[in-house]
């Protein structure tokens, strides 16, 4: 059922480790030219254009693209109360976590009367995404929009796709989300042509474009995400799902197969990778696999993901080597659960998020561990994270020189500034310490007279 690929007794290289890495077969550039006329269409005619979209792809186009205020209070009074305190729980412990994401402003002085002090400054607009598709997410209600409210971001717009049996709105349960987290500015809009309505804003709606779009999505909104970028920010152009799990023949082999299994249904394209020094575990887990997918819901699409190209199990012949396959797969949620959990983690450098142990498998960061859940995917967690404040935030430094210490470097700019052939730059520094500004030295004046015009420090 599950691809075994055996490395036991191979001395690979990393580029040689690299190409056997199975991924899923997932180019976001088949999508861009669809995207892009979904995006210009938007653009150029605005609400008709949504109209002709949501008709196209979600069955009909909702009686008002704003969801109204009374549609967000009614679906929160309609909520299951169970879901209800689940979700403000996730929404407590997940606003506690990324509290710690913010950096404090922070002043440092270079010199007597010289300082720079570094702030974060949050974005003034966010457009949040969430998608529908094969399940309802308010889970990534909370996830995109909790970062923002702790950045300090002021507007928060949020946009999913409109419901067929919900006569064209937002599903009641991503409304009920919302509501719950004071976001009013809800659009059942979904797809790309979410993400360009967010880009450049429909003004015949009255949707304003926003500074950073973030959230999950198909390849057609990964794909608008990355054509709109540059317009605005994003936080990444996310895939499907994706779980490796470094295990050993102390980790119960039913475990890691539910865990496995979790994933796996997400997608028919979910990656599901156990990577192992056990052949006996090894087998142990596909056995668990076999009998458990036949008591899960989605047991079709579970089967199809864990048989496919991107699934696999991993023989290698220690767990430090299973540690560089994964750190050169670089996983979206990387599981450890061996004798030595510390030992194999300080050999990590490159995954989304990482649970420890056999009591932190990957859905209780899903849902409640306070960990965001929206998280690079495809090897992006090589030079990308997870969704947090910081992604709403931008670093700023504030750069403040009395004339003293102005003065203490006023030839080394002019040396410099004459190095580089942009003589003004130093005159601009000269200019300050002239008697008149009529003895500033001259552009094309020698370097000994524009140092002679600043002031020596006593």
């Amino acid at each position: 059922m599950v691809n075994t690929i055996d490395l036991r007794g191979r001395s690979l290289t990393p580029s040689e480790l690299e190409n056997l890495i199975p991924r899923p077969v997932v180019d976001v550039s088949v999508a861009q030219d669809a995207a892009a006329t979904l995006i210009a269409e938007v653009r150029a005619e605005g609400a008709a254009a949504l109209t002709r979209h949501a008709e196209r792809f979600d069955g009909g186009a909702p009686a008002s693209f704003r969801v109204p205020a009374a549609d967000l209070d009614a679906a929160l009074e309609g909520l299951d109360p169970a879901v209800r305190a689940a979700l403000e729980e996730t929404i407590r412990r997940v606003r506690i976590a990324t509290a710690a994401q913010v950096p404090p402003q922070l002043t440092t002085d270079i010199a007597p009367g010289a300082r720079i002090v570094q702030r974060w400054q949050p974005v003034g607009r966010v457009g949040l995404y969430v998608p529908g598709g094969k399940a309802v997410y308010p889970s990534s209600v909370i996830m995109n929009a909790v970062p923002a409210q702790v950045a300090g971001v002021r507007s928060i717009a949020l946009a999913s796709p409109a419901q067929r049996e919900y006569g064209g709105n937002v599903h009641p349960t991503i409304l009920a989300a919302a509501r719950l987290l004071d976001i009013g500015e809800v659009y059942a809009i979904g797809g790309a042509s979410a993400i360009g309505a967010f880009a450049y804003g429909v003004p015949d709606v009255g949707l304003e474009r926003v500074d950073v779009v973030t959230g999950p999505g198909n390849i057609f909104v990964a794909a608008a995400k990355r054509l709109v970028r540059g317009q605005v920010g994003i936080d990444a152009e996310a895939g499907t799902t994706e779980i490796l799990v470094i295990a050993d023949d102390s980790a119960d082999p039913d475990f890691v197969a539910a865990d496995l299994i979790s994933q796996a249904e997400h997608d028919e394209a979910a990656a599901s990778l156990l990577v192992t020094d056990s052949a006996a575990f090894a087998q142990a887990v596909e056995a668990s696999l076999e009998n458990l997918q036949q008591l899960t819901q989605h047991r079709a699409r579970v089967a199809e993901a864990l048989s496919g190209p991107q699934s696999a199990i991993v023989l290698v012949d220690d767990l430090d080597r299973a540690a560089a396959f994964s750190n050169i797969y670089a996983p979206e949620h990387l599981e450890i659960q061996t004798r030595r959990n510390d030992d194999v983690l300080a050999r990590i450098t490159d995954a989304g998020v990482v649970f420890l142990g056999a009591s932190s498998p990957v859905s209780l960061g899903d849902y409640m561990a306070g960990s965001n859940h929206v998280l690079p995917t495809g090897g992006q967690a090589r030079f990308s994270s997870a969704l947090g404040a910081y992604t709403f935030l931008r670093p700023q430094q504030i750069v403040e020189y009395d004339r003293a210490a102005l003065a203490d470097v006023g030839d080394r700019i002019v040396a410099l500034s004459r190095a580089e052939a942009l003589p003004a730059h130093g005159d601009a520094v000269s200019q300050r310490f002239s008697t008149g500004g009529s003895d500033v030295a001259s552009s094309t004046g020698s370097s000994d007279q524009v140092s002679a015009s600043v002031e020596p420090v006593s």
